[in-house]
Formats: C-alpha cells, structure tokens, sequence
C-alpha cells in the first residue's frame, strides 16, 4: 500500500495581511452573529436562539413556569455554544420591564433590580415566553422563515423570527460590535403599528406624516424627553441626540421646607447610584439646601425623597442636580441594524418599510403553506367522497387484496384514484362509513374550497395580502395597545445654575499680602488664632483683610498692570497661620511683582470705575465693566495697564462709583502736587496707558495719587522718616498735566524727596509706614498738629536702623467689625 503525503506549504506573509484577512473574518462573526440586531424581528443571535428554544420546548405563556436553568440548559446545548452565564443574562434582560417596553419574558423569581443588584442564580429562578413573545413566534412552523444546521448539524434553526410584531421599534436595543455599535430606544406599539398601517396606504409619507403617529421614543420607566429636533435628525439620518430628565413633584413640609419626589428616572440609570450621587453632593456642600435625600420607593412604585432646607432655591437645586447627576441624561440615537446581512444605519422610513415588507413576505409563505395544506386535503377529501359512493365495490376489492399495499394498487388501478387518496381510504375506520360522516366530508370540502379560494386570491392579489396585514397588525396593536408613558418636550431647557445655590453663603475672612499671598480662612479659625499670627513671612504684611461672604468676588491688581479675578470661594481654604497660595502659582505672574490695590464685590454687575495711576506720570479711568473676567481666569491674570517699559509701574488703582464731584491729587517724588477735578481724566479700555497726569521732571517720578471727596487732611511720608499732616486746601484746584506745587521746602545739603500720601478718613487714628526693610512703624494722628504745605514734618522712622519709608497705608483692622472686635 502507497500513502501520498502531503507535504506543508510554508507561506511568505506579511503580519499585517494576515491579521487583517483573521481580524476582518472575526468581525464579520460578532457583527452578523452577536452584537447587532436583525432589522425584521430585532433580535440578536442568542435572544433568537432563546425564544425559538423555549417555544419548541413548549415553555410558552399559556403553561407554566420551568426552571431558568433548564432553558439555558437546552439553548446552550442545541443552539448556543457560549457560556451559561451570556445566556442568562440574556434571557434576564428580555424579562426586565424597566428595561424592555415589552417584555418577551416572564419570570419567577429575583430578575434583578433598577438599583444594578443582579438576578438569582438560574437555578432559583423560573421562566416562560409572555404572551406577546408568542406573536414574534406565530406561523412559524408555516415555512414563513428560513432554516440552517446548529453548531453541530444535528438540528435546524431560524434565521429569523416571523416576528408578528415590529420588535426593533418596540423594544430597542443596544450592542457594540467590531467598528459599529448600536443605540436604538424603544417605543410605544401603538403608535408604531398606526406608521406601520399608514405607510401601507401611503407608501410616499414622508417623516413629518409619519412622526405624526410615531411621536418619538417610549421609554419603559417614563420620563420627560427634550428636543423635538434631536429626534427628527435620528429619524431622518440614524443619528440624533435628546435629553432625557425625571418627572418630580414638589410637596410642602412643615416649617417651611419643601420636599422633591422624584417619581420617574431617565432610562436604564441606576437608581441606587443616582440617589448615591445626590447625596454625595450633600456631603461635599457642592450646593447648599439639601437636607436629606432617601429612596423611598416601595411596591407602589419608585421614589427617591429629596428633602431641602427651610427657603431653599427649589429651582435651582433642581437644575444643578439635572445638570450633575443623571437625574438628566443626554441620549445618542445610533440606529445600527443587520439588513441583507450588512450593517446598516437606518432611518424610521427604512425600518418601517422593510419590516412591511418582511411581513409581506412571512404572509405569503403562510398563505403559501395553508394553501398546499388545504389542496393536500382537498385531495384526500375528494377521494373520501368518491370512495363513499361506490363503497360497495371499495370494500370488495379491498377484501380481495392480499396487502395494503396491494389494496392501494388495486384501487388506483381499477377506480383511478390516487395514491394518496387511496392510502386514506384504505386507512378509513369502518366507523366512518355512515350517513353522517359523508354529510361531514362535503362540508368539509366546501370549506376547504372557501380557503383555497381566499389563499388563491391572497397571493394572486397584493392589495387583499396588504388588507390581511393590515387586519392583522390592527388586531395586535388592539390586544397590547397601552398609553404612551414618555412626555415630549420640543426644547431642551437651558439649565442656568444660580451661583446662590452652587455656593453655600458662608461668611471667611480673605487675606491678601503685598507679596501676593492669598488665602482664606473660615471665622473659627481666624478667632482662635492672634492677628499676627498669619503665615507670613516677616519682612511681609497684609494689603487686604476683611470679612467676605463666599459668594462675594475680589479684584487683585498688581504693579505690573495685570488683575487677577478669584470668586472667594475658590480662593484656597486654610487656617489662620498657613500661609496660603501665591498669586504667581495661580496665573504664572513674575514673582516679583506687588499687590498693590484688592477690591471685593458682591457682583459683578457694578457700574463705576477703576481709576489707575502710574509712577511714569499716566492716569486713566477703566469701566469695571470692561474688566470682567474672562473664561480662562484661572490660568491667566488679565492685563488692566499696558505699561511701555519695565521701570514703570502702577502705583495706585482705586474705585469710584460716581467721579462727577470727585477730584484726584497727585505727588513726585520731588514734592509736586497736582490737584484737579477726575473729570478731566478720560475713560479708556485695559490696554491702554492712559493719559498724562502731571507734567513730570525728566528725573522725578509719580509716587502715589489720591481719589478724594470731603476728606479734609493728607498725610505724608518723607523718604528721611519725617512725616506730617496737611489740608487738602492747602493745594489748589487747578488742571490736568500741569507741574503742580511744591508740598515740602527743598534742602541745600541733601535732597528732600517724598515717599508717599494718603488721604486721612474721619475714622482713622492711625496710620502704618513700610520701610524699605519692611519694617512696620504706626503713626498715632493725634500726636501730629497740621503743618503747612511747604514744611518738612517731624521725625517718624529712625531711618539708618528701620530702612528708609516707601509706603504709607491704612490700618486694615477697621475692616473686620464684629469678627475683629470679637478677638480684640
């Protein structure tokens, strides 16, 4: 004996090809096999597979329960060869009515929860097909589908189900397969059915005829659907986008409190997470007002109990949770469907035809079916009839015949009957030889020749297949018709979220340095802790301290011409003695840059003006409306001055609400003041330099300015460490850009030049200088007598041990009333 041996064959391929010839074979299987539904019954493989089961098996709704584990026992073994566990879970979702419009099983037992707790083991559970299942499986053991081998060629199964009901519509689906994915919402089967039965009458309806049936989708656990144009585009293109949000009600409590049932939920959100989110918001004060949240639903139906405070924003909470939480979600129409064994992204239109279709075709080989069925009867019911007449002669030649098989032959032979007919009649039970019988055979015949005729003119005409469906479908939407349980909105509400309810109204005290040092701190912490004990270093000192409420904004301005806007709620939260976060880590400012002005709003929506001067001799005023903040504050300080050079610098920035009756002074270095109304200073935008203030020496330089109404006296600085108090008087009005008056008497053995002024409020009592060693020194007012304008002062700083003055400032304790008065 010779054997041939083949011998291997090694090929030279490159990897690429190769996983792309296997990848493109593997997606090809999960699409047209596992993830994606058939357009006609809106099945996946494995649901298919468990309904036809359960249907051979008898396991339908009119019989009772059998054990879940038996049916994913037989469709794993005949059908199915995957994991028990993808089976169940299957069959579990097609039984859960919060998930599926219309169930296709029924189940005894735990099937899960819309809190995510899973189902019970198969084993505890028990199942059959719902009644509505049936009509997916009517008619067919009729011919009405197509047929192939199992996995292991020992039994055949569908291809499709009949599917007497649009499933795709009804139920929805959702899968993600190699490349497509599918997101297909479900609806109502009345309206679906009434398209349906329209579009067989008018095959040219357009989407807006057909959406006056079809209003959109019908989720399963209710809900309000917004955008009316998101479900047109879907419709019209597979592609679209609403908005789903619960139903609530709003119920009085006592006291004052209001109490939010929300009674619906958007689809296939998890209520336990959801609640779980609310009351995670609850306990990070992310929005102040929610006193308790609780789920609190029961038999009766689901409610999740949102319990808010006494003068809570309803409104507004609700609008931060629709906008946080999946009490609103966003939905994606992605209506991907098998079609001629290709994956399809399909319009309404398109499903809704080739399930007519589809349909059409299932009635014909029914009729088909029932036709052949009642033409093989008629056959044999002729035959009867035939037989009964010459019964006499049948029974002798039957009697003469040795065998059945000669009996038959005979009576072909010798009667011209049939084979067929001739197997029935030799069948026949002597019973049946009476009167009453032969009665029975003739009526029967003349039914059967009423159906064949009816089958006849069914399929030879489409107008009576089309009012057989039409009648059928009617007598479905009939039997399971029920009310729409989604509302549709046409808009999406824009959700405005108040910052009152985003930001509890906390009173803190905010601290900015000169350095740059911002913080804040709750009023616990400041009152436990000593005023000095702030977190700065020493050769730093505060600008700005007050109590603000968290909702209030603040304005910091910088010598550099740059602003930094910080809502103080998200200014850093520490204790008294830390020390903060630096402005260069918030907006990436040069470190060296100063603060030199905070200003603090309760809004944003003021309309007086920023009015800024620089030590290069500009002044201008800036509307606050020209600088509010920008979307990206946080990462970048905003320019308020544009300065020409980097040896100039802003000096003062101050805000007035009305300029009509005030007036500005102005002082260099070298003892000039200007005085004149702040109505000759123009208003400008934040990157521009200004105009001229003062009409400066080539060697002299702006050290401070001045907004004053009826303050009477200034107080000034001198760079040797006197200092003295003056009448505003004492300077004359004049005009803008002059070279102003002296307010000191010149030296002939040194140079005597100013440090710096303030105006002295009715408060005050007294005032602190910086030196240039950062030395603090506090001068009492009372202790000072007015001088004259050109005089010198007296001795305030000793300067060869506390470093020469730069700076003249007021006390920021004033700012702090109660909270300051408390610790003092």
């Amino acid at each position: 004996m010779i054997f041939l041996v083949k011998k291997s064959e090694i090929k030279d391929l490159s990897l690429a090809s190769v996983m792309d010839e296997r990848f493109s074979r593997y997606s090809k299987a999960i699409i047209q096999e596992r993830a994606l539904p058939d357009i006609r019954d809106g099945l996946k493989p494995v649901q298919r597979r468990i309904m036809y089961s359960m249907n051979k098996d008898g396991n339908t709704y009119d019989k009772g329960f059998r054990k879940a584990a038996k049916s994913v026992g037989n469709v794993m073994g005949n059908f199915h060869p995957h994991g028990d566990s993808s089976i169940y879970d299957a069959m579990v979702r097609m039984s859960q009515s919060w998930k599926l419009r219309e169930t296709l099983i029924d189940m005894h037992g735990n099937n899960g929860s819309m809190d995510g707790d899973p189902p019970a083991a198969m084993r505890y559970t028990e199942a059959r097909l719902s009644k509505i299942a049936g009509e997916m499986l009517r008619d067919i053991d009729k011919g009405t589908v197509d047929w192939v081998l199992n996995f292991d060629d020992t039994e055949y199964e569908p291809t499709v189900l009949p599917s007497r009901i649009p499933n795709l519509l009804i139920n929805g689906a959702t899968g993600i397969s190699a490349g497509y994915a599918t997101e297909i919402p479900p609806h109502n089967l009345g309206e679906v059915i009434d398209a349906l039965i329209y579009l067989q009458s008018n095959p040219e309806a357009t989407l807006t005829d057909l959406m006056k049936f079809i209003k959109g989708p019908d989720f399963p656990t209710c809900g309000i659907i917004q955008g009316i144009d998101g479900i047109k585009q879907a419709y019209e293109t597979g592609h679209g986008r609403v908005m789903i949000r619960s139903r609530s009600s709003i119920a009085e409590m006592r006291g004052g409190k209001k109490l939010v049932q929300v009674v619906e939920i958007p689809y296939e959100v998890n209520k336990s997470q959801l609640v779980k989110q609310i009351d995670e918001i609850r306990l990070n004060k992310k929005i102040d007002g929610i006193a308790e949240v609780r789920d609190d639903s029961d038999r009766s139906g689901l409610m999740i109990s949102i319990e808010l405070k006494r003068n809570a924003d309803v409104q507004g909470i609700l609008n931060y949770l629709y906008k946080n939480t999946d009490l609103q979600i966003s939905y994606n129409f992605n209506v991907v469907a098998i079609k001629k064994m290709r994956p399809e992204r399909l319009s309404l239109k398109d499903i809704l035809v080739t399930y007519l279709d589809y349909q059409r075709d299932v009635l014909t080989k029914r009729t088909e079916f029932d036709l052949n069925k009642a033409q093989e009867r008629q056959h044999i019911v002729e035959g009867l009839i035939k037989a009964l007449s010459i019964l006499d002669e049948v029974i002798k030649t039957i009697r003469a015949s040795s065998t059945r098989k000669d009996a038959r032959d005979n009576l072909v032979s010798e009667y011209e009957f049939t084979e067929k007919q001739a197997d029935a009649i030799v069948a026949l039970q002597l019973y049946r030889l009476t009167n009453t019988d032969v009665t029975k055979l003739k009526n029967e015949n003349a039914d059967l020749a009423s159906k064949i005729a009816k089958f006849e003119s069914i399929l030879a005409n489409p107008e009576e297949l089309n009012r057989v469906l039409s009648r059928e479908l009617t007598d479905i939407a009939k039997e399971y018709r029920s009310p729409r349980r989604s509302s549709i909105e046409a808009e999406i509400q824009n959700l405005n979220v108040s910052k009152k309810v985003t930001v509890p109204d906390e009173q803190v005290i905010v601290m900015v340095s000169k350095d740059g040092y911002l913080k804040r701190s709750s009023l616990r912490s400041y009152k436990a802790s000593e005023l000095s004990d702030n977190g700065l270093k020493d050769e730093d000192y505060p600008v700005f301290i007050k109590k603000l409420s968290t909702r209030d904004f603040i304005y910091i301005f910088t010598d550099g011409g740059n602003l930094i806007y910080r809502p103080v709620f998200e200014i850093e939260d520490v204790k008294w003695k830390d020390t903060g976060e630096h402005i260069s880590q918030l907006n990436g400012l040069d470190a060296n840059e100063s603060v030199i002005a905070v200003f603090d709003f309760p809004n944003l929506k003021q309309s007086g003006n920023f009015v800024i001067t620089t030590n290069a001799g500009h002044i201008k005023k800036t509307e606050f409306a020209k600088l509010l903040p920008s979307r990206t504050y946080k990462s970048r300080a905003a320019v308020y001055e544009k300065l020409k050079d980097t040896l100039q610098k802003v000096v003062n920035v101050e805000y007035v609400e009305n300029s009509n009756d005030s007036e500005v002074i102005i002082m260099t270095e070298h003892g000039l003041a200007l005085r004149y109304s702040l109505e000759e200073v123009s208003t400008s935008g934040p990157k521009t330099t200004g105009v001229k203030s003062i009409n400066l020496g080539s060697d002299d330089t702006v050290i401070n300015s001045q907004i004053i109404n009826n303050s009477s006296e200034l107080g000034i600085v001198f760079q040797d460490g006197n200092f003295k108090k003056i009448k505003i008087n004492d300077i004359p009005v004049t005009s803008r850009a002059r070279k102003g008056i002296k307010v000191l008497k010149d030296l002939k053995t040194r140079p005597n030049l100013l440090a710096s002024f303030i105006k002295i409020n009715a408060e005050d009592q007294m005032l602190r200088i910086y030196t240039d060693h950062r030395s603090a020194h506090d001068v009492i007012l009372d202790e000072y007598h007015v001088a004259s304008r050109t005089s010198n002062g007296s001795s305030a700083v000793n300067t060869k041990i506390d470093g020469v003055p730069v700076s003249i400032n007021h006390l920021l304790l004033d700012n702090l009333s109660d909270a300051t008065m408390e610790k003092n």
